[in-house]
């Protein structure tokens, strides 16, 4: 996960040609910084001009001034004629889409309550779709033959887990290894940096498990939480996540190819609540099944010994985990029903563990995740379905995993959005 930090890099190199969409696009830097001033986390990444970030600082716009400025600069960039080439017009609808979700962000900041599904449409130009308890109840009914026994079906699903948890000991070998092995793999695909490089660190008292912060010139921070025992299938959903090729690789691509290549100065700022999100977490879970498609093998093999567990239970841990992935849309209905007025927070809190199978500790975090973020959840598995279906799409019937990495590593340093995956 991503959530709001501001960084500090080298300035972008200047544009090769000028473009009528430059002003606009320093003009949309300054707003996202501006508005990241009134403390709610909005900016989580930022390595463009430090004479910027001071400015921002300094001024303080209040929120009204930001959402006037922002419609202002939307008509200049709605006054630029569509450009020929498809890349710089996907920058100019790039832009739009953004500013548009930043006035949405600024009026919410403002009071303004919109529902579930409209929330996401102007923030992160996709609406989740529903689905029925049924649904949930059908992957519970699976759960409960994989895991049988006396007890509800949750407590016996959270003591199966707790027999792979990763041992404290183990842990930085673990997830090392993993990291270690995504890069070797991603690195077959696509050629990173030189000087491309990441800092592991654990960390408590988070308010998410694993977190990326890229710093600019191809570097990040990447944290884990230990405050939450982590399963071991976890190691590699976090070094695919946010390593490679996920949120590591996703925002060096943009930076050489759009900052450092182009000169478009609006990829140096990361605006948390955007399209930007989705496309950013959507390629990152979707990152896990291209650089680990063997990734029940690998983590029986390699993973499991490494942690001092017994590869002859890996079949059954890992058809658990991947019906406990299909509950995370669980997610998306508590906070729709919660963001919405139709549950209080008691009742969505109890939703998710009985549809989500999420420990009464972990569906307190994701309550609060709900009251911080909203409904960012949906960045996750829609943005996950959206990026799959894009690929595949693009790839082709029958498409080699060589071909799906091209069409992959094609979006990822590209400025499209959510509504050009569909």
């Amino acid at each position: 996960m991503m959530l709001a930090c501001t960084t500090r890099g080298s300035t972008p190199a200047p544009s090769k040609h000028f473009s009528p969409l430059d002003s606009a696009a320093e003009q949309y830097v300054k707003l996202v910084l501006a508005l990241d001033q009134h403390g709610q986390g909005d900016v989580d990444a930022y390595y463009g001009p430090e004479e910027w970030a001071r400015e921002a600082r300094a001024a303080r716009l209040p929120l009204a001034e930001i959402g006037q400025r922002a419609a202002a600069v939307a008509k200049a960039v709605e006054a630029v004629p569509v450009p020929g080439d498809e890349l710089v017009a996907m920058r100019r609808r790039f832009l739009l889409t953004q500013l548009f979700a930043l006035s949405t962000r600024v009026r919410m900041l403002s009071g303004e309550q919109l529902t579930f599904d409209d929330e996401t449409q102007a923030l992160y130009d996709a609406r989740a779709p529903h689905h029925p308890e049924s649904e949930f109840e059908d992957v519970l009914a699976q759960l409960d033959r994989l895991v049988p026994g006396p007890g509800p079906l949750g407590e016996r699903v959270e003591r199966f887990r707790q027999r792979f948890v990763i041992p404290a000991d183990k842990r930085d070998a673990v997830y090392r290894t993993a990291i270690d092995e995504a890069r070797r793999r991603t690195l077959q695909h696509v050629a990173l940096p030189a000087h491309e490089r990441f800092t592991l660190e654990y960390v408590t008292d988070k308010p998410w498990g694993a977190y990326n912060w890229f710093k600019g010139n191809a570097t990040s921070v990447i944290q884990i939480n230990t405050e939450l025992p982590e399963v071991i299938r976890r190691a590699v959903l976090i070094a695919a996540h946010e390593g490679y090729p996920g949120h590591h690789v996703y925002n060096s691509l943009l930076e050489r190819h759009l900052v450092r290549e182009r000169g478009w100065v609006e990829f140096t700022v990361y605006p948390l609540f955007s399209p930007m999100s989705l496309i950013a977490e959507g390629s990152a879970d979707h990152g896990v099944e291209l650089v680990f498609p063997d990734a029940e093998a690998y983590v029986r093999d390699t993973l499991f010994p490494l942690a001092g567990f017994d590869p002859k239970q890996a079949d059954t841990y890992m058809r658990l985990e991947a019906l406990l992935e299909k509950l995370s849309y669980a997610n998306n209905e508590a906070a729709r029903a919660y963001l919405d007025g139709r549950v209080g927070r008691e009742a969505a809190r109890d939703w998710l563990t009985r549809y989500a199978m999420l420990s009464p500790e972990r569906a307190e975090l994701v309550m609060k995740s709900i009251k911080a973020s909203r409904s960012y959840a949906i960045n996750y598995n829609v943005g996950r379905d959206l990026v799959k279906q894009y690929v595949e799409r693009r790839a082709g019937p029958g498409a080699t995993l060589e071909r799906r990495w091209e069409v992959f590593l094609d979006l990822l340093a590209s400025p499209r959005l959510p509504s050009d995956l569909r």
